[in-house]
């Protein structure tokens, strides 16, 4: 909700296209940080305690922002607050989940676990995203002759939300296992053994790696450059009148096409990018698949296709190439923090990654406000051969790293 819905709720508040992508850009900064908090999150200890607290926290948040929609005029930074609460709730629950199920299951349920996750996280996004989205599409329809129509339908849609988190954090009390003392001393461990392994290295070792990574931290950044400056702008492109170059789409059509379709395809994109990436050259093909999907859009800018079904297709495409072409970005994370993100089942919510697509998402909006959308995803299509570029330097930097590890 607070990647992909957000921004509609900010655009229904009435706020301009350059606020609401730099404000819901922001709105990243928890999964950026999460590597700052991760030891701190570890050494408090009583993980599964954690967990619960901070589940019963996000259902308050989210019964809370249920009560900022009420009348015709919502509290924009009241509603705003609320999704940075819920952000920062999100992190550090994935961060606390993960340090629980290290240490709580075998390598063997591990990996069992890891592929039920990644499957089971796509298929929420699609409920949040997708069908959340045409709900209050449709909610406004049935609303249309009250004057809070669009602040009751956002209401009502959260309500639901937040009833169905309810029942999911019932169930994880009920079901979810404490940490034992003796796993519970080993997290603490955990954090104390990295530490000094950090303290114990090499002044020339400890140098040549940071290099490594400030260069993988370069490369991410360009590679990803196209497809920052276009996770925003391609639902303004959506939303915005014919008359303006957009496609004049309704909620119900964005959550058709971009937040089921879209979403979907992303997920296969994503899965199936995973399978290939144990081959050495499928790397490289990925590299090529990231930064293409902004001449999908380029293209859409040119025709302004009507129909539902095209939207659909043109999506599907753009999506599944992204999510393919993201899975090239994982030898990069490991440069910079090793195998803590091997089992993350969205590369979006790793703080690298987040951190080197937040600056260019949260300008796209203020660039396609003062430009018309063929003229933006145009540059945003030449931005491709700069990406390319840095995938090539990149690959050869990592292959120099692994004969260095070697």
């Amino acid at each position: 909700m607070t990647t992909f819905v957000a921004l509609l709720m900010l655009l229904q508040l009435g706020q301009d296209w350059g606020t609401s992508t730099l404000l819901a850009s922001l709105l990243a900064l928890p999964w950026a940080a999460k590597t700052l908090v991760t030891t701190h999150i570890r050494h408090w200890g009583h993980i599964a305690l954690q967990l619960r607290i901070v589940e019963m926290l996000l259902f308050g948040a989210l019964v809370a922002l249920a009560f900022c929609f009420v009348g015709s005029e919502a509290v924009m930074w009241h509603v705003y607050g609320l999704l940075m609460a819920i952000s920062i709730l999100c992190s550090w629950h994935e961060v606390a989940a993960r340090i629980h199920y290290e240490h709580l299951l075998r390598p063997a349920v591990q990996r069992l676990y890891d592929g039920t996750k990644l499957f089971y996280s796509q298929l929420v996004a699609v409920v949040t995203y997708g069908i959340m989205l045409a709900g209050v599409g449709f909610l406004e329809v049935f609303y249309h002759n009250r004057r809070d129509a669009v602040t009751l339908s956002w209401s009502t849609a959260v309500y639901v939300l937040a009833g169905v988190y309810l029942l999911l954090v019932i169930y994880n009390l009920l079901v979810l296992p404490s940490s034992t003392r003796s796993q519970y001393e080993a997290i603490r461990n955990g954090a104390h053994h990295t530490g000094a392994q950090h303290e114990a290295r090499p002044a020339a070792l400890a140098h040549w790696r940071k290099t490594s990574t400030w260069a993988a931290v370069v490369c991410l950044t360009l590679m990803l450059l196209p497809q920052a400056l276009m996770f925003h702008t391609r639902v303004l492109f959506f939303i915005a009148p014919r008359v303006d170059g957009g496609l004049g789409a309704t909620l119900q059509w964005i959550g058709l096409a971009q937040g089921t379709v879209g979403v979907i395809a992303f997920s296969v994109g994503l899965m199936l990018g995973r399978r290939l990436l144990s081959q050495g050259k499928a790397v490289r093909i990925m590299s090529i698949m990231l930064p293409l999907s902004p001449l999908v859009y380029w293209l859409m800018a040119h025709t302004q296709p009507a129909s539902l079904p095209v939207l659909c297709v043109a999506t599907a495409v753009a999506q599944m190439l992204f999510g393919c072409g993201l899975n090239a970005c994982q030898p990069y994370v490991r440069i910079v923090s090793g195998l803590r993100y091997r089992t993350a089942t969205n590369y979006l919510y790793i703080p690298v990654i987040a951190l080197a697509m937040l600056l260019p998402m949260a300008v796209s909006g203020w660039l396609a406000q003062n430009m018309d959308f063929k003229t933006f995803f145009a540059i945003n299509s030449i931005l491709i051969l700069p990406a390319l570029i840095a995938a090539y330097a990149g690959n050869k930097t990592i292959l120099s790293i692994n004969e260095c590890n070697k």
